[in-house]
């Protein structure tokens, strides 16, 4: 079976993370089938809104190290990168419903949706520096943005987890309930949007994002930059190592 499960049902795109004996985490072939369903769900005019979901006990660990590794995305078009421009330039609605850990890539997607539900054990958590590198997915901007420099750089410089209420207080979930009820949810409230005129959806969106969206795309930019050119420098490696090996890494002659 696929790691990726797209259905389409009612003019509803969804997206699902099928990959829980690792966790959800993402391959760098799952970042292709992503990007490419969400450019096909943007082309068609009978697909309105796309649904990114996991499963109640996780939505993802974030990038699969060992893929992340043997195949590091070393230009501008490789999947993660196009997936990340696809999320950020999705002209229809993007929903997310979100249980249990969200790492990384995980949890920076979800400032790119128009609406997020949590389960209550959503754990949200965004360890670029721990593991060497820069944010990605302009989150360096949208972060500040939606919680307040102070709580972005806690969010950020010390990569620790902040759960499902947190993200509530700050704006990045629009409603926490059970882990069993988040996903369907997500579905009763694209099915409400779908039912919409779509080109009031659209311009309606377009007309929320316009101040930003080419500051988003230009801080994506500069974070991949950095992101590829870290990830062969000795901290990152560093990092990476200490994780496949299971050790706490050491950085302290870095």
């Amino acid at each position: 079976m696929s790691d990726i499960l797209i259905h389409i049902d009612a003019g509803v795109t969804t997206l699902t993370f099928n990959r829980l004996d690792k966790k959800n985490s993402i391959t760098a072939a799952m970042y292709g089938q992503l990007a490419d369903a969400l450019a096909a769900a943007d082309a068609d005019p009978a697909q309105r809104v796309v649904v990114l979901q996991g499963h109640e006990t996780i939505f993802s660990a974030g990038n699969d190290i060992g893929d992340f590794l043997n195949a590091p995305p070393s230009r501008e078009n490789s999947p993660v990168f196009r997936f990340l421009r696809g999320i950020a330039g999705l002209s229809k609605p993007l929903l997310a419903a979100v249980c249990g850990p969200a790492v990384g890539v995980g949890t920076t997607m979800l400032f790119h949706c128009d609406l997020v539900y949590a389960g209550d054990n959503a754990a949200f958590s965004m360890p670029f520096v721990n593991l060497g590198l820069v944010p990605e997915a302009a989150s360096s901007l949208l972060v500040p943005q939606a919680m307040g420099y102070h709580r972005a750089a806690e969010a950020l410089l010390l990569g620790e987890p902040f759960m499902a209420e947190a993200a509530l207080e700050v704006g990045l979930v629009n409603r926490v309930v059970p882990p069993s009820e988040a996903n369907a949810l997500a579905q009763a409230q694209a099915r409400k949007l779908a039912a919409k005129p779509l080109t009031s959806l659209v311009e309606t969106k377009r007309l929320l994002k316009q101040g930003q969206a080419a500051q988003v795309l230009a801080r994506m930019d500069e974070e991949g930059a950095l992101f590829r050119r870290m990830l062969g420098e000795p901290a990152a490696r560093e990092a990476f190592g200490a994780f496949m090996e299971r050790r706490k890494p050491d950085f302290s002659k870095l």
